[in-house]
């Protein structure tokens, strides 16, 4: 198959797996699992399918209609959009896995409705990633934010909606208040909204409007959740643990720093940014985002709350390093996605794997837990590992590449960030491995147990040898996102 049809076929693949798993839904809860697996699995292939032309600097596109005039339906895959579109269907296989195990061993109510939902999210995490244009990003993410919300609120108690209605509230009013000014006023002084090398603002916009369009989309794409637009996501947490792992690790949060990455390197340009004095300000807002959400995860004591404000981040992480505006930065940001989301599914699966077996969702709770669930809690250590950047996890890599980016343009700011904030991380997740590991349970559990069901720990193990493997091969990846770096300063 040419690009196009690939193109083609991974945006329906997930489309019509959804309306397989409705169907099958109907049957039984294995055909409707088995259909899921086999989407999920198709999808992989297909898009890595696309991953040797783009990496020999190939652009396969395809155009599925016009709108009005200069505006297009339209999709290419370049190597940012390639590393996130093969980073979310490759996860999808493992959190399908996952959630077979979490929704049987919870006894969830709608699972079919859970997993037709998860699929559309899917659908949309690839129309972002291979969008050729602002328009076509812009409806992928709506069309992201809507499929989410019926997984967000998937248990359906008033708390519940209440929490569901903050993440859709957030995510809804900064994108169509926000970033679409942004876009229609992109599109006026650019003339299109096409991405390109270089990007397609210099020489059209200069001074301060620069800085203020470039607030514009730094806020108006929430899924990022740079400060403060960030409350959609603590809020989101209500949501069972596989749609957190969905939400954090393989589409949304990955979505909005994705698209933070590609505005600065397609729309604006690095080199153009970087002689704009107004655009500075997103270093600042990052690193305080990453300080400030860093404090409040050390003062949790909920699990999937630390998880929640421990994204937020590394979201800004990526957000900090597409800021510093060297090539270095640059490939570290791109890399960090691939590497967060390993380490952060994996922190995720595992809450889960603990909630299933044991019902404990407080940290507090979590005393000596490593010997009755060793395999979990050794994921969990691995993935945590990598949050705070120790080798040889991927989160090495990432910080390895943004710090060599900060030095390289003198940017103490980012320099002081991280060094502050991996203190900051180790100080909110070594306690809970020692607590885990070395200390003693203080009461007999609730009820005995041992590990979860056996599909939750096989996903969350896969996970994390994958946040280990990505430290020795890391190489196809870092191939792939040098091409973003050629013709920078």
């Amino acid at each position: 198959m040419n690009g196009a049809t690939l193109i083609s076929t991974a945006l329906l693949l997930p489309l019509a797996g959804a309306l397989g798993i409705a169907l099958a839904g109907r049957i039984s809860d294995n055909l409707r699992e088995t259909v899921t697996l086999v989407t999920a699995g198709a999808l992989a292939v297909t898009v890595w399918m696309l991953f040797p032309e783009v990496l020999a600097g190939g652009r396969p596109g395809v155009t599925f209609g016009t709108v009005v005039p200069g505006i297009d339906i339209a999709f290419s895959v370049e190597p940012l959009g390639m590393l996130f579109a093969a980073l979310a269907s490759s996860l999808w296989i493992v959190n399908s896995v996952y959630s077979i195990g979490y929704m049987r061993g919870n006894n969830e109510k709608h699972q079919t409705r859970f997993y037709t939902f998860f699929a559309i999210a899917l659908f949309a995490a690839i129309g972002i990633a291979f969008a050729d244009n602002l328009f076509t990003l812009f409806l992928f993410y709506e069309i992201l934010t809507l499929s989410t919300y019926p997984l967000v609120s998937h248990k359906g108690d008033r708390d519940t909606i209440r929490s569901a209605r903050v993440y859709l509230g957030v995510l809804l009013t900064t994108s169509i208040g926000v970033l679409l000014p942004a876009i229609v006023w992109t599109y006026v002084v650019a003339g299109t909204g096409t991405f390109a090398v270089g990007g397609i603002l210099e020489g059209k916009l200069a001074g301060p409007a620069v800085g203020l369009l470039l607030f514009l989309y730094l806020f108006g794409i929430g899924k990022a959740a740079v400060m403060p637009v960030h409350r959609w996501l603590p809020a989101a947490m209500v949501a069972p643990t596989p749609v957190s792992a969905l939400l954090h690790a393989v589409a949304v949060v990955k979505a909005g720093v994705f698209t933070i990455t590609k505005v600065i390197i397609y729309i604006f340009g690095v080199d153009f940014l970087f002689a704009e004095p107004s655009s500075s300000f997103m270093l600042y807002a990052a690193a305080f985002t990453i300080i400030a959400a860093s404090v409040v995860a050390l003062r949790q004591t909920n699990i999937k709350r630390m998880l929640a404000y421990s994204t937020i981040a590394q979201l800004s992480y990526v957000v900090m390093a597409a800021a510093v505006l060297k090539p270095l930065a640059e490939i570290g940001a791109a890399i960090h996605i691939v590497a967060h989301a390993f380490g952060k599914i994996t922190l995720f699966f595992a809450a889960g794997a603990i909630y299933v077996a044991a019902k404990k969702t407080e940290l507090s709770q979590l005393k000596g837990i490593g010997r009755r669930m060793p395999w979990t809690m050794a994921a969990f250590t691995i993935g945590a590992l990598s949050m705070i950047g120790v080798p040889p996890t991927g989160g090495f890599v990432s910080k390895w590449y943004i710090l060599a980016g900060a030095f390289e343009a003198d940017n103490y700011v980012a320099l002081i960030t991280i060094i502050l904030s991996t203190a900051l991380n180790a100080a909110y997740f070594m306690p809970v491995i020692y607590m885990a590991w070395f200390m003693e349970e203080d009461t007999p559990p609730v009820k005995e147990h041992g590990e979860a069901p056996f599909p939750m720990v096989l996903a969350l193990t896969i996970t994390a040898a994958l946040t280990l493997l990505f430290f020795f091969f890391n190489a196809p990846a870092l191939d792939l996102e040098r091409q973003l770096t050629m013709g920078m300063q």
